[in-house]
């Protein structure tokens, strides 16, 4: 039996949406072969949709001192955290294919302080977590640790807005109850 693509709302159909969004639609699908659901969910509330996706690919689609599967990492980690069944599952597909390294995601879903990453990623993801489960608790203390890592204001910044953007994320797709794709559990996991 086929499992509706979020349970809560309605999912409108490709062709009853404005131009723009199931352009973009289309080309998402083209481009992975299948629509991942947060489109189809997020499309109940169109301007809303197109807020949502400027924010996030100004976020994760942008050069700077974090590289794209650095960006996923704190997806995934604060994603797990938040008990975000899609975004743990979407985006460490994602995190496997742009660190191309197809265990990187489990173990940082899991514990991400015993993933096989970099003490600099570990402080990423250290601060990363306190944004996103007890923001109003960051000191000056929290900015001299991460500083010592080599991150730039911008960098925290980066970490910062990506930790609070995926809470909201994290929220709407609980809510929704959200259903992860069946193509996106393999990506990233075999060699091609």
């Amino acid at each position: 039996m086929t499992q509706p693509i979020a349970k809560r709302f309605p999912t409108p159909a490709l062709n009853t949406l404005p131009d723009d969004i199931r352009t973009r639609i289309l080309a998402v699908q083209e481009k992975s072969g299948f629509v991942p659901n947060v489109f189809l969910t997020l499309a109940y509330r169109p301007d809303e949709f197109r807020a949502f996706f400027a924010y996030h690919d100004a976020l994760m689609e942008k050069d700077g001192g974090l590289t794209k599967a650095e960006r996923e990492m704190i997806v995934v980690a604060t994603s797990s955290a938040n008990q975000c069944h899609y975004c743990v599952v979407a985006h460490g597909a994602i995190l496997r294919i742009r660190a191309k390294n197809p265990q990187i995601a489990d173990q940082i879903a899991v514990n991400y302080r015993k993933a096989d990453i970099t003490p600099r990623q570990r402080a990423m993801l250290d601060f990363a977590m306190k944004v996103s489960k007890s923001a109003e608790t960051i000191s000056e203390q929290d900015f001299a640790e991460i500083g010592g890592h080599r991150f730039s204001d911008d960098d925290i910044w980066d970490i910062t807005a990506i930790a609070a953007f995926f809470a909201l994320s994290n929220r709407m797709a609980n809510v929704t109850s959200m259903r992860p794709n069946d193509e996106f559990y393999m990506m990233g996991r075999l060699p091609k």
